[in-house]
């Protein structure tokens, strides 16, 4: 640990969309050199990327302190005037509760108080007030901004109204960066007033938004794709005039501090107060209705044992022996409810006339799948292996991928909503990164150089590599960067490179919980249709895609424009009036289709 005792509480990651320059890895790395022992997350508006920060945190030996930026109104949510400024309030977890309010805070500002940002207001900040650490934020807080323009005596009742609801968790935030001197020492002073008349403690921050201090530039340029300006504007927003807004070390910051020593130990017993485990790495199934008395695993046992005469009208001794070794590893593990789930909207939409793929991928080696009629094809025909599905080693959950005509997969997701609940069901959430190529274009245009220049340089990138990678390989690329126009951009492309640059939603992906949503994940709109979304990607949702995922059922739902064809093609086929066809009834071996193929039709 640092001989100074302080913790850095107001850190933007990359999640903060085109304004934060910091990756999880390396704010790790830095706070790691400067002995530090935890460090915070609160980026602005959104907790994207809470997840990933908890966890490369935790494996870097540094405590993290989980929390936001949040945008404050001081009307209400819903008000869509202009009557009302958005200001900053910062927010940090003490525990799980105030973890899970972090949670419902966040989606209650996206879904109900969205304009322009998410904003809370009171109403919702006392409903979920409980387990959070408050402070008066930057100079962009409520507190800051009354005393900016001189009313004192309104900060004063509102200083009294975060105290009755906060209590000893609330702070006054002092920041103190350079260039921001005219504005930033008024307030300060006020803010002291403050703290002393009140007896509210004091704690240094730092506004950070990148890792080191030479990446200033680089996370002006990312401000400045946001904006779509160039770096050349002297109107736009910029944050270079005071190139302060790193990580900066225990030191500088006591430094910085020296009059005010207690605004930097007081840090530390903030990080005290914080006592946050999130529940990670456990599987959380959504729970099937099945009925009284039984277990899901029970049930699944009487639907297939039920079923396999409809498959193997005469079942011999292998078929069932097959039967009952899938079903004691699946029940074992505590599958019931997923393949529930899972063939219970498959046949749904298969009697509904919306056409599903016959399987995909591993699931279709297991005779249960098959039996359930979640799969289409015969595993003892075509010799597939259960294991390589499903063993007793394997440590991770199942995962069946379902193909549905692309039309009609709203239409499935629909039915699954209704079963479950519009408040445990949702889309996820995917982010787009500054790749290498992108980043060059990007780097480009705000540094004002004609289209051809950054695109010369991003054709000579090979697909897949980094910047880094093809100025090792790329001899051309290499004589390029001799050029100090191209050296300028190659080398800030290769600061921003890998930075989330959007968010979207997943083609595929569909999450549902066993309770609402919000008690794993913060929710979101998408900004196309409109659609609920998580705010967590897979990589912090799935356990097969991380083990220290939070561990929802994420089913892949993916529209196939195909199988859209065959469903319209059979609709059309039956609707005439001849004989119905059923598709999973054509045999595979028809010598004349093969001849077709075989002709190119």
């Amino acid at each position: 640990m640092s001989k100074i005792d302080f913790t850095h509480l107001h850190v933007h990651s990359q999640y903060s969309l085109l304004d934060g320059l910091c990756k999880d890895e390396d704010l790790a790395v830095a706070a790691k050199s400067y002995g530090m022992d935890a460090l915070a997350l609160t980026d602005h508006g959104a907790m994207y990327g809470t997840i990933h920060f908890y966890n490369t945190m935790r494996s870097n030996g540094i405590k993290p302190i989980i929390g936001m930026e949040a945008y404050y109104t001081a009307g209400n949510r819903a008000d869509k005037s202009r009557e009302f400024k958005t200001n900053h309030l910062l927010l940090l977890a003490k525990n799980l509760t105030g973890y899970h309010n972090l949670l419902k805070l966040n989606s209650v500002a996206q879904l109900e108080g969205f304009y322009y940002k998410p904003r809370i207001d009171w109403e919702t900040l006392v409903k979920y007030h409980e387990g959070l650490i408050a402070t008066s934020s930057c100079l962009a807080g409520e507190i800051p901004q009354y005393l900016l323009k001189g009313e004192i005596a309104q900060a004063e009742i509102r200083i009294k109204d975060f105290l009755n609801l906060f209590g000893d968790d609330y702070y006054i935030e002092l920041q103190r960066h350079d260039g921001l001197e005219k504005d930033l020492k008024p307030v300060n002073e006020e803010l002291l007033k403050l703290s002393r008349k009140f007896g509210i403690p004091i704690i240094a921050t730092n506004d950070v938004h990148y890792v080191r201090k030479d990446d200033a530039r680089a996370q002006d340029a990312l401000i400045a794709i946001q904006t779509r300006t160039t770096l050349e504007d002297k109107n736009r927003f910029t944050m270079i005039d005071s190139p302060t807004y790193y990580l900066k070390s225990p030191e500088e910051m006591s430094d910085l501090f020296s009059d005010l020593p207690e605004a930097i130990s007081n840090t530390r017993k903030i990080v005290d107060k914080i006592d946050l485990t999130i529940p990670t790495g456990k599987m959380i199934y959504p729970k099937f209705p099945v009925p009284d008395g039984k277990t899901p695993e029970a049930f699944l046992k009487d639907l297939v044992y039920e079923k396999v005469g409809a498959r193997y009208p005469n079942p011999g001794k292998e078929i069932m022996e097959r039967v009952d070794y899938e079903l004691n590893v699946i029940c074992s593990k505590g599958y019931g409810s997923y393949f529930l789930i899972t063939q219970d909207f498959i046949n749904w939409a298969k009697s509904n006339g919306i056409r599903i793929g016959p399987g995909r991928g591993s699931a279709a080696g297991a005779i249960v799948s098959y039996i359930l009629r979640i799969t289409s094809v015969d595993p003892l025909a075509h010799g597939l292996q259960f294991e390589r599905f499903m063993n007793p080693q394997r440590p991770s959950p199942p995962d069946i991928d379902v193909d549905i005509a692309d039309v009609s997969r709203d239409r499935v997701i629909e039915y699954v909503t209704e079963k479950y609940g519009v408040d445990r069901v949702a889309q996820v959430i995917t982010f787009g990164t500054m790749e290498a190529r992108a980043a060059i274009r990007d780097i480009g245009r705000v540094l004002g150089l004609p289209y051809s220049d950054p695109d010369l340089l991003a054709k000579l990138i090979p697909v897949g590599s980094s910047i880094d990678e093809a100025l090792t390989s790329v001899a051309e690329l290499q004589e390029l960067y001799k050029n100090p126009k191209f050296k300028e951009l190659l080398d800030l492309a290769k600061r921003v490179e890998g930075v989330a640059r959007h968010s979207s939603t997943h083609a595929a992906a569909v999450i549902i919980a066993d309770a609402p949503l919000t008690n794993y994940t913060p929710v979101q709109r998408d900004s196309k249709e409109g659609k609920i979304t998580t705010q967590y990607d897979m990589y912090a949702i799935d356990l097969n895609v991380k083990p220290d995922a939070i561990g929802l059922l994420k089913m892949d739902f993916l529209g196939l424009r195909n199988l859209t064809i065959l469903q319209n093609a059979l609709k059309l086929i039956n609707t005439a009036g001849q004989t119905k066809v059923d598709l999973s009834a054509v045999p595979l071996d028809d010598k004349l289709v093969f001849e077709m193929l075989s002709r190119g039709e």
